[in-house]
């Protein structure tokens, strides 16, 4: 795979998250008939948070792994970082629901350990290259 193609792959990955969150959100609306915000429902709350934390994380994590490729970055480098924040998003939504107690904590940070990490390797390639 070149290193645009890795890209690519978390890219189309984290496509298909976003919409299975956004469809979780929907499930709540429509099953409790709530048409804007949470309506004061927990469980509604927690799937749009999940959802929301997702945008809210999602681009800056594809952005570091473009900026990554562009600067030939190594390419088990871009899967690690990929696959960590990936990962990191599917346990903190899982732990959102509370369907498993550490998997907020543990997609957190997921998500921290991938922005670090990219940042400084980004700094590494941008300094030395």
């Amino acid at each position: 795979m070149t290193l645009f193609q890795i890209v690519a792959l978390y890219v189309a990955l984290n496509m298909i998250l976003a919409p299975l969150l956004m469809y979780r959100v929907g499930q709540v609306r429509i099953g409790k008939k709530i048409e804007i915000g949470d309506g004061g429902d927990e469980l509604m709350l927690s799937r749009i948070r999940a959802h929301g934390n997702f945008t809210e994380n999602a681009p800056l994590a594809l952005l570091g792994l473009t900026a990554l490729a562009m600067l030939s970055a190594h390419p088990i480098a871009l899967h690690v970082f990929g696959a960590a924040f990936f990962i990191g998003r599917i346990f903190h939504a899982i732990g959102m629901a509370k369907a498993f107690g550490q998997g907020r904590l543990v997609g957190t940070l997921l998500t921290l350990l991938t922005f670090l990490g990219q940042a400084g390797y980004i700094l590494f390639l941008v300094f030395t290259g």
